[in-house]
């Protein structure tokens, strides 16, 4: 194994310590939700400061390598595509954190009712599912999985569309309880933008991988707001 792939591995060992962390921070945001667990949802939230450590280290270990072995072809679309990749899971955990920072401000549990029929749970079951796979795609160089999940995408967009119909209706019958329906209505939103985010790093894979850039549906919007 040559210097520049010794390189290659501990940039990649380094985000899969990254991609652990986040994967601790999204799939604990369920169970913190469900149970409205609020110790959960502060671990999360300090999770965020490693993950922002992995980030900006990632993005330095990717330039000192620019600058050092002058990487081409496959090797140089391979760190391309980890630093748009790094930026992504950033944003996945940073979005995370505000969903448990959301919890954490609830008092009680979500209604049941309440979580059902905004599908909520479904979402990030959905969520879950998508952030194991486009690690398995990039991990197996599988574009075939990667260009699926980019369709698989469509499943958040349509209960995130249709959440707004079931949430008026929960908040006319249950007016009590319209503080909760409007924190879901905000997770729901940070759901969708996860899947917006896991499908950017879907397009990373196919264009390491086949040298082809994908760009799935135009949407209007961006994924810059983090809040």
């Amino acid at each position: 194994m040559n210097q520049l792939e010794k390189e290659l591995l501990r940039i990649k060992e380094k985000v899969n310590e990254m991609w652990d962390l986040v994967t601790f921070q999204v799939n604990g945001g369920k169970a913190a939700l469900v149970h409205a667990d609020k110790e959960l949802a502060r671990k999360i939230i300090k999770r965020g400061k490693k993950v922002n450590d992995y980030d900006v280290k990632i993005d330095r270990m990717c330039e000192n390598l620019f600058a050092l072995f002058n990487p081409v072809a496959v090797d140089l679309r391979w760190v391309l595509a980890v630093l748009k990749i790094n930026a992504n899971l950033e944003r996945i955990g940073d979005t995370a954190e505000g969903i448990a920072r959301l919890v954490k401000e609830v008092d009680t549990a979500f209604d049941a009712e309440l979580l059902q029929i905004t599908q909520v749970l479904e979402m990030y079951d959905a969520a879950e599912a998508m952030l194991t796979d486009v690690r398995t795609a990039l991990a197996e160089e599988n574009t075939e999985l990667a260009k699926a999940l980019i369709k698989r995408d469509k499943v958040l967009d349509k209960i995130n569309a249709k959440a707004d119909k079931a949430l008026v209706s929960y908040m006319q019958a249950h007016p009590e309880n319209i503080a909760q329906a409007l924190k879901v209505s905000n997770i729901i939103r940070k759901l969708e933008r996860i899947g917006d985010q896991i499908t950017n790093i879907a397009e990373e894979v196919v264009f390491y991988v086949d040298a082809k850039v994908v760009k799935h549906r135009q949407k209007g919007k961006r994924d810059k707001n983090k809040d």
